[in-house]
């Protein structure tokens, strides 16, 4: 039987705050927006400082991508699961990799154990990027890679891949992530210290615009700080001044910002609450156009354009009565819309508990066709546009995000303050707080804390077969055993003198190397050589 809280008692309500700690009046009105210039502060959809949205007609000429994140066990099995929802009706895939692909390590080195294909599908080599996309035509279907420290990599096996299935670089369009300084921050998924990662990253950017220029060099990301417990300002603050430093080393290895930051996107969360996550989105927005124009002195739009992809806050999920997950998601993914998202990933309601299932991940899907097809949220653009509370929260989202940048800033930019554990002891301080909140019951969380029940009901979870360890040992094996070793060793000789050289592209000889089947494990060790491993200092 369901434990129902006590009746709590009438009268003046309670002073709210947002996820962020900033107040929230039960009323607003004109008063609030008196000195409020609306062409300064929202000007037209499609428009300098695309508060609105990055462009004139947003959904009502064709909704988001819809994208949904997959990935586990071996490539043909995550193959088959893209297969499904491309034929389900998703517009766009996202791949998940496993830990050691995402630290660089092969699925038969010692540090893999256990981990072979557990968190998202494990690539050793161009054979698997081959497998993972059998059947999928690369030159109509865009892909975005969730992957770090090693982007590099993957963005040329995807690249390999596709010639070898005809279709030409100009033709790839997609995303990698390529965000390790928030690895620094919140993940750990780091190879590389953080200087040889910047110059990586920016070897990136010159590669990509003239051999695949239709890619997304960088997804700047947001998401999984705000997984670790940062709040609305912080996931805003902390993802712009990231992105001001890989902009800053871009341009310091030579490149014009206007020939790069047209490629530029971001990556955020979307939270239950509604409301500030509209306004999060708003203001992020404003204050990126304002920096790339009058900071970088970016003049083509495009470089002043944020473009971001949203996935709905995984953290918020619960593994207590997970089908009311379905109704936290389907706010989460409104708010996503509201606030005018590029893409979107709606997570399955079984997330708290596994990988997700083919039921659940077909019914996170149909989350988004509902929102785009069923409700009228793409009929206009900006629907929320001189809300009296929006607009309020949007430009108090704002300032205290531009405190907060200032205070990176202070530190000597994003990488300094890493190096002195700014940000993430930010993050772990709210995470704290909303720790303690939800145990005392301040924070409601439907399903743990309120709304129990005396017995869940059983559930079946996908599980990974732990025989796909012994699977991609043979695979790796027998890949070894056809290759040319010696083209192999020439091939890694030539990528440990690129990255010993600072004014050289590490990517041309990295690719010969992959090309010549050399594997994820061989690469990253080859540049852990030349550049060492970066060993985290703790502060707290």
């Amino acid at each position: 039987m369901a434990q129902e809280p006590a009746q709590e008692p009438q009268g003046r309500a309670k002073p709210r705050s947002t996820e962020s700690g900033l107040p929230v009046r039960p009323v607003y009105g004109p008063a609030d927006l008196d000195r409020w210039d609306p062409a300064e502060r929202l000007g037209a959809p499609g428009s300098y400082p695309y508060t609105r949205g990055i462009h004139p007609t947003m959904y009502t000429g064709r909704p988001w991508t819809m994208r949904q994140y997959a990935g586990f066990g071996t490539a043909a099995e995550s193959n088959a699961r893209y297969r499904q929802l491309i034929a389900h009706g998703g517009h766009g895939l996202s791949v998940a990799f496993d830990l050691p692909t995402q630290m660089g390590h092969d699925s038969d080195e010692p540090l893999a154990h256990g981990e072979v294909g557990k968190v998202g599908v494990a690539v050793d080599s161009v054979e698997d990027v081959r497998l993972l996309f059998d059947g999928i035509p690369l030159d109509r279907v865009s892909t975005s890679m969730t992957i770090n420290a090693p982007a590099a990599l993957l963005l040329l096996m995807y690249q390999i891949a596709g010639e070898e299935q005809g279709v030409a670089a100009g033709q790839l369009t997609g995303t990698i992530q390529n965000d390790v300084l928030k690895e620094y921050i919140a993940r750990g998924t780091y190879i590389f210290p953080p200087a040889p990662t910047l110059r990586l990253t920016s070897d990136i950017f010159r590669y990509c615009r003239t051999a695949i220029p239709r890619w997304n060099t960088i997804s700047i990301s947001g998401y999984h700080m705000a997984e670790a417990g940062a709040s609305p300002v912080q996931e805003v603050a902390f993802t712009l001044t990231n992105g001001i430093e890989y902009v800053r080393a871009a341009v310091a290895a030579g490149m014009a910002v206007d020939d790069f930051a047209p490629r530029l996107s971001f990556f955020f969360v979307a939270r239950t609450t509604l409301l500030e996550e509209v306004a999060k989105f708003r203001a992020a927005r404003r204050i990126w156009a304002r920096v790339m124009r009058d900071e970088f002195g970016a003049r083509n739009p495009k470089s002043q354009m944020l473009r971001f992809h949203t996935q709905t806050a995984g953290v918020q999920l619960t593994a207590q009565q997970p089908e009311v997950n379905l109704a936290r998601v389907t706010v989460q993914g409104l708010a996503a819309v509201l606030g005018g998202t590029q893409s979107l990933h709606t997570n399955s309601y079984d997330e708290a508990i596994a990988l997700p299932g083919e039921k659940a991940a077909r019914l996170a899907l149909r989350t988004q066709q509902v929102l785009a097809h069923e409700t009228d949220v793409t009929a206009t653009v900006d629907p929320f546009a001189g809300s009296y509370v929006v607009e309020s929260l949007t430009d108090d989202l704002e300032a205290a995000a531009v405190e907060l940048m200032a205070r990176v800033e202070g530190h000597g930019g994003a990488v300094a303050a890493i190096e002195h554990g700014f940000q993430k002891g930010e993050i772990e301080r709210n995470a704290y707080r909303i720790a303690q909140e939800t145990e005392s019951g301040e924070r409601v969380v439907v399903g743990v804390n309120r709304y129990r029940l005396d017995e869940e009901e059983p559930y079946t979870p996908l599980r990974v077969d732990p025989a796909i360890e012994t699977l991609q040992r043979e695979r790796l094996a027998a890949l070894r055993s056809r290759r040319d070793a010696h083209a192999v060793d020439a091939a890694l000789d030539r990528m440990r003198r690129a990255a010993a050289t600072p004014d050289e592209n590490v990517l041309p000889p990295m690719k010969e190397a992959l090309r010549a089947r050399a594997t994820v494990g061989e690469v990253c060790g080859a540049l852990r050589e030349v550049w060492g491993s970066h060993v985290p200092t703790e502060t707290f």
